[in-house]
């Protein structure tokens, strides 16, 4: 079944798997706010656990704003988590101050030692960097993007890398989008590096990033929907918000031009994992609908494998199976 809230939302989310449970933090605001627009000035993080990536229990809120000062004081937004060699969980995750045009987003951690209580660190972790990255008022775009932060460990072992949302600080507004890049040899202190990807490739942004290795392929995931892709890449759009791109290195740089589009909208914010039958699957939020309403669940999980011929990721089924009969029906991805 879908996963959803009686009396909230539920959008971007991210999963960890501490080898027996698998634990979701999403966002989530009060569909008492009317507007579902309104959702990311008040969104929460919270927390269900499950067996199977399918049915889930709730725990409640684990983050949210607490202090008017800080870089998460209006909401508390998309991130990821890991275990460090110490064996202490981390969640980098994006803090959001809205202003009454615009919001500003940085990146900030919490702490766990079991994946259900957190304690956010108050001091926030980076910010946009002027050299490489747009900062708000460089262009008309309405916000400071550097959001979503995905985590992972250099596979040499020369410490960890972090992905992000972000925007370059030259090109035309509706295509700077680029996948932001910060180092760490301790997972305590940043530094802020380059973009993995270049400005111009038809993006405003790239969101929910994710690397992954399938079939001995390095892949890397993200979402941008017809909104927010340059006019010139949205013409003749065939719809779809998630993508996938294989790249040389799981630590880039990423052509994002090459891209390809994963699933049909509204599926939006994919997320891969492994099941524990070893199968990758895919799980996302349903983004807008074509009338403007809003869902706020989050999809069943879908098998995708990798699609030789076009050279992306897929979530349709197979041409044949191993008895060879027929396909069966592929999933359903607009009522996932």
């Amino acid at each position: 079944m879908v996963f959803s809230l009686q009396d909230s939302w539920v959008w971007d989310f991210w999963l960890a798997d501490d080898g027996s449970t698998f634990h979701m933090y999403y966002l989530h605001a009060p569909k008492s706010l009317g507007d579902p627009a309104l959702r990311h000035r008040n969104a929460r993080i919270g927390h269900a656990t499950s067996q199977d990536l399918s049915s889930w229990v709730c725990h409640g809120v684990v983050l949210q704003p607490d202090d008017p000062e800080a870089f998460d004081a209006t909401s508390t937004w998309t991130g990821s988590v890991l275990q460090g060699p110490d064996g202490i969980w981390r969640m980098f995750y994006t803090g959001a101050r809205f202003y009454e045009t615009h919001n500003i987003e940085a990146i900030g951690v919490a702490t766990s030692p079991d994946l259900h209580t957190w304690t956010k660190h108050p001091a926030l972790v980076i910010e946009a960097d002027g050299r490489w990255y747009e900062k708000y008022g460089d262009s008309t775009w309405p916000e400071e993007a550097w959001r979503d932060p995905w985590v992972f460990a250099d596979p040499a072992g020369e410490g960890w890398h972090m992905l992000i949302t972000a925007r370059a600080n030259t090109g035309d507004a509706d295509n700077r989008g680029v996948i932001g890049h910060a180092v760490s040899t301790d997972l305590e202190t940043w530094e802020v590096r380059p973009p993995l990807s270049q400005p111009g490739a038809g993006f405003g942004h790239l969101e929910v990033p994710q690397t992954t290795v399938i079939d001995d392929r390095t892949v890397l995931l993200f979402s941008c929907g017809v909104d927010t892709l340059s006019a010139r890449k949205a013409e003749g759009f065939g719809g779809g918000g998630i993508w996938s791109l294989e790249t040389d290195h799981i630590s880039g740089p990423y052509n994002v031009a090459s891209a390809a589009v994963v699933t049909t909208a509204p599926l939006y914010s994919g997320r891969l994992i492994q099941d524990r039958a070893g199968q990758l699957i895919m799980m996302a939020c349903h983004d807008a609908n074509s009338d403007g309403s809003f869902d706020g669940v989050v999809s069943d999980p879908l098998p995708v494998h990798w699609d030789p011929e076009r050279g992306h990721l897929t979530t349709a089924p197979t041409t044949s199976t191993a008895n060879g009969a027929e396909p069966t029906t592929g999933p359903d991805h607009t009522n996932a």
